[in-house]
């Protein structure tokens, strides 16, 4: 049985995308106990939504994760999700420390994220195959 792949109705799939969310105006405040609880509210959103992290790490302005996720599921909602949710979840742990970082309540990741997805084979790998059928 081939592991690289998951299965559920009559699906077979393995889609794995890349995100990196950056702290509004780069602020670097991901170090220490807010990293730490960062990174866990994470794992707590992906394990109860069904997605399978795979690696994780913070710098102190940003922080990189490689998820695995369904079909159904959409990059931009997934991203949505985890900034609602650890943007609530940081603000309610942190409200002094934040408040000192940023003037407007509620804010914690910037606009805009990075994501990527990836693949077991490279493009030109997928490229060749396609031109080779039929």
């Amino acid at each position: 049985m081939d592991n690289r792949y998951n299965h559920r109705n009559r699906r077979k799939y393995s889609l794995k995308v890349h995100i990196v969310l950056v702290t509004k105006y780069r602020k670097q405040i991901l170090k220490g106990s807010i990293a730490d609880d960062a990174k866990q509210q994470i794992y707590d959103i992906c394990n109860s939504k069904g997605y399978g992290i795979i690696a994780m790490e913070t710098d102190k302005d940003h922080i990189h994760f490689l998820i695995s996720y369904d079909t159904t599921d959409r990059v931009c909602d997934i991203v949505k999700l985890i900034k609602q949710q650890t943007t609530h979840y940081l603000w309610q742990k942190y409200p002094n420390f934040l408040s000192k970082c940023y003037w407007k309540h509620k804010i914690f990741w910037s606009d805009g994220y990075f994501a990527c997805s990836i693949g077991e084979v490279s493009s030109t790998t997928i490229q060749k195959y396609i031109e080779n059928q039929g």
